[in-house]
């Protein structure tokens, strides 16, 4: 059987091309999606400063949902100080540090703020957290009087000389530099621990909300405690800390302790993964069976006569798979190889955009690879088995008779699937009407692949039914290239629906879901912008947070009427679904009372004046969905891991710009990394005089900077996923357009039979590439109009649902590109196939057949 099925891949090798480029790319994109799912699951980043520690204990940075996937927590949760001294008693430990991080950053002579290196949220640290450094070589002396600092070897001043320090908000004080220090990842300004506690407010007695405590404890072992101490020192702490919550890590774990929310890195990879996966299966799958359906209807003839001398229809469905088997065999290392440099492109593009950590390292294993060899084989099997089904069926005699004929009648099941399946896609297009939600819109690209699944299952009636229509709508006289065009297209539906099921859902894969990227961005900014009545807004990220008495002194400007603070974090809302407990991450914002007077969330209910306390205002999408009305108390996990119970008491429309949530100022008070706020908004009279007064502010206190609130018209402000996103588009499209062309291709140079045929009774070589040329102007115009009825009706409601008027947003430029790329790819892979046949003589191209 293997070798039979050798041979007849070897006497078909251009049409089984289709096959192997369909399948090579399809393995690079499933090889790829693998990686990704593999290094959310196992990824680790490197220890970087807690290099030197042996043992490290913090607190859970993940909330850990029943039944579902770990979410990641963005806020630093601490660890109570008072743990630090018991750790240091145990066995084995030569040091125990309660290292803390907090808002530091160096200023220059002329006065802008210099970051120290690393975040400037947590570049703060006291001197003793140096002894969790790998190799520290410390030049000059530990810094002990409440004005002195060590700074990183990298950071420019010398040992000796005075540098501004602006720490956790306070206004920059002079502090001399004792100590340089060089070791990996050491940049920052370390001060006296007393100093970093007091400063950081974390000193114990303090009236700060997190006084007394740390935000992780690295432990050093006794290197003379022989083999296996670490491990020995790291199973007590786990016997000292049981029931308290807080995690033990050691080796290659330590990363994750370094800075809160890198796991949410990996999640996101995860999600990434998850999400990429559905698509690319079902694209693979698809043009994977269109390949291999071309392929082998090309050898029907050969199938059948093997029927006719003996072969049982197990073994023609053996014979077809297994030499599509042998083809994908050889597409495959090529295939998987490419997934993994690709997977490599694609972690520098979303390190580029600040979606992940720079050091945070793909995980090359092989496990990606074998679930695409798993995966693809399977895909290839059974859809070699099923294109070879019909043939392997039929009668001998009525398989020889039909294998250069099509059937007369398409399969009433299929047809009726696919229009059901299409009628279906329809209703599914209306979950944005009723969902103004990025997760309602997402629905929208889903509804459109799903009709392009359709079309292709009643591909074959419809374009056999529209056949018959233009033909008995032709005039006598008409040109005989185009009356045999049509004719084809009624005798050859099957053939022609293969062709242009794809094209369209290349045209439909375009449209739904760049439009839907768009239009969700557009509703999202329309919202931010209609909802922001302040012009200006002001923050200071190179300090990590707005230094104290900012607001007040922008109150004070004249012209300015009204200024509030603002953060951003994330919770997760835990609540009930059909009676079973649900959890979902949400972006979360953070106002006071005083928002009212910046801010217009659309409320409908309730007021922002009475967010005061442990309260919250909600969407409507989310008081709807989870039943949130004003006065109702819902349950939250908030960005550091606490629970908290809150009582609703706003609900608004503009939940696509401003988040699902927006928290109390204090309700989230000693829930965040810094507890600084992020960006004051501001609202003015609209004069030059009061936007002269703020820029003056802002150029005389160090780190500040103004900016204006309007969203940036050239794409600016769009956030990094919307470009990940349309870079996947790019990238499916290009597999898509590829093995479209290379089925194209395939399924014209079969053709060199007919072409020979029509040579034979007279028909002209101009004649016959007139005639393909309106073969490839119908398949072009039929994928068009096809994939722009079938996207349509999704994006027309998807347009209505989040912008008010029956169409989406996006840019101009892409319906006509979409356009010319169909009509090149139909023209060019027929033409050029056409003209090489045309150079064979007939007689030569019937005995080839």
């Amino acid at each position: 059987m293997l070798h039979l099925a050798l041979r007849m891949a070897a006497h078909r090798i251009t049409a089984l091309l289709a096959v192997a480029c369909a399948v090579l790319g399809g393995a690079a994109l499933i090889t790829t999606t693998g990686v990704l799912a593999e290094s959310g699951l196992r990824s680790q980043l490197p220890p970087g400063r807690l290099g030197g520690a042996d043992v490290v204990v913090a607190a859970d940075q993940e909330f850990h949902p029943s039944g579902d996937l770990p979410v990641a927590l963005p806020e630093r949760a601490t660890v109570p100080g008072r743990l630090v001294e018991r750790l240091a008693a145990l066995p084995g430990v030569t040091d125990a540090v309660g290292d803390i991080g907090f808002p530091t950053a160096l200023v220059d002579g002329r006065g802008p703020a210099v970051p120290a290196g690393g975040d400037p949220r947590t570049a703060g640290h006291g001197w003793s957290s140096t002894k969790l450094l790998a190799d520290a070589r410390v030049t000059g002396r530990a810094p002990s009087g409440a004005h002195e600092v060590a700074v990183g070897a990298g950071a420019g001043p010398a040992v000796g000389e005075t540098v501004e320090v602006v720490a956790n908000g306070r206004p920059a004080a002079s502090y001399r530099v004792t100590a340089l220090v060089d070791a990996p990842d050491a940049d920052g300004v370390y001060f006296a621990d007393a100093t970093a506690a007091w400063l950081a407010g974390r000193d114990t007695g303090g009236a700060g909300p997190r006084s007394g405590t740390v935000d992780l404890i690295g432990l050093r072992v006794d290197e003379g405690a022989g083999d296996g101490a670490g491990e020995r020192v790291a199973d007590a702490v786990r016997a000292e800390v049981a029931g308290t919550g807080l995690k033990v890590v050691t080796g290659a774990d330590r990363g994750d302790a370094v800075a809160p929310g890198v796991g949410s890195a990996r999640s996101l990879l995860i999600l990434l993964a998850g999400s990429l996966g559905g698509i690319v299966l079902l694209i693979t799958g698809f043009v994977v069976a269109g390949a291999l359906g071309v392929t082998i209807a090309g050898q029907r003839r050969d199938l059948a006569l093997m029927r006719a001398v003996g072969a049982t229809p197990r073994q023609i469905r053996r014979l077809a798979a297994a030499q599509s088997t042998v083809v994908a065999a050889a597409a495959l290392v090529p295939g998987v190889a490419a997934g993994y440099l690709l997977a490599g492109r694609f972690r520098e593009l979303l390190a580029d955009r600040g979606v992940l950590p720079a050091e945070l390292p793909l995980t090359v294993g092989p496990l990606p690879a074998l679930a695409t060899l798993l995966l693809v084989a399977a895909a290839v099997q059974l859809s070699a088995r099923c294109a070879a089904w019909r043939t392997s069926r039929m009668p001998a005699t009525e398989a020889v008779a039909e294998s250069r004929s099509e059937p007369r009648t398409p399969s009433r099941t299929r047809t009726g699937a696919g229009l059901l399946l299409m009628l279906g896609a329809c209703a599914l297009s209306a979950v944005p009407l009723l969902s103004r939600t990025a997760l309602g819109a997402s629905v929208t690209s889903i509804a459109g692949i799903l009709a392009a699944i359709g079309l292709a299952m009643a591909g074959p009636a419809l374009v056999g039914n529209a056949g018959e229509a233009a033909v008995r709508r032709l005039r006598p006289g008409v040109a005989a290239p185009t009356w045999l065009a049509l004719a084809n297209v009624r005798a050859y539906a099957l053939r022609l629906s293969g062709v242009v099921s794809p094209l369209a859902m290349g045209v439909v894969f375009v449209l739904t879901y760049t439009l839907t990227q768009t239009t969700v961005l557009a509703a999202a900014s329309d919202d931010t912008r209609t909802g922001t009545l302040a012009q200006y807004e002001l923050a200071a990220p190179a300090l990590g947070g707005l230094p104290d008495g900012t607001l007040t002194a922008v109150r004070e400007v004249p012209g300015v009427r009204a200024a509030a603070a603002a953060q951003t974090t994330a919770v997760v809302w835990e609540y009930e679904e059909l009676g079973e407990p649900a959890a979902e991450s949400a972006p979360a914002t953070i106002l006071g009372p005083d928002a009212r007077d910046v801010v217009d969330l659309g409320v409908t209910d309730g007021g922002l004046d009475r967010l005061t306390g442990a309260t919250v205002a909600v969407s409507a999408d989310a008081a709807r969905t989870r039943g949130a009305g004003l006065g109702e108390r819902i349950r939250l996990v908030l960005g550091d891991g606490a629970r908290v119970d809150a009582r609703v008491v706003a609900v608004y429309d503009r939940g696509l710009g401003f988040g699902p949530v927006v928290l109390s100022r204090e309700l989230a008070a000693g829930h965040t990394t810094t507890g600084l706020d992020q960006r004051a908004l501001v609202r003015t009279d609209g004069t030059s005089a009061a936007e002269a007064g703020l820029n003056a502010l802002a150029a005389d206190r160090t780190g500040l900077a103004v900016a204006g609130t309007a969203p940036d018209a050239a794409g600016g402000d769009a956030p990094p996923e919307v470009w990940i996103n349309l870079a996947l588009v790019v990238v499916l499209l290009g597999y898509l357009l590829l093995s479209i062309a290379n089925k194209l291709v395939a399924a014209t140079a079969q053709r060199r039979t007919e072409i020979a045929a029509l040579r034979l009774v007279g028909t002209t070589p101009r004649q016959i590439l007139a005639m393909m040329r309106r073969e490839a102007a119908v398949v072009a115009a039929a994928s068009l109009a096809a994939g722009l009825a079938l996207s349509a009706v999704p994006l027309a409601l998807l347009g209505q649902g989040f912008l008010g008027h029956p169409w989406p947003a996006g840019p101009a430029w892409l319906l006509p590109a979409v356009a010319a790329t169909v009509v090149a790819t139909a023209y060019l892979t027929v033409e050029l196939p056409t003209r090489h046949a045309l150079r064979t003589p007939p007689a030569d191209g019937l005995r080839a057949a």
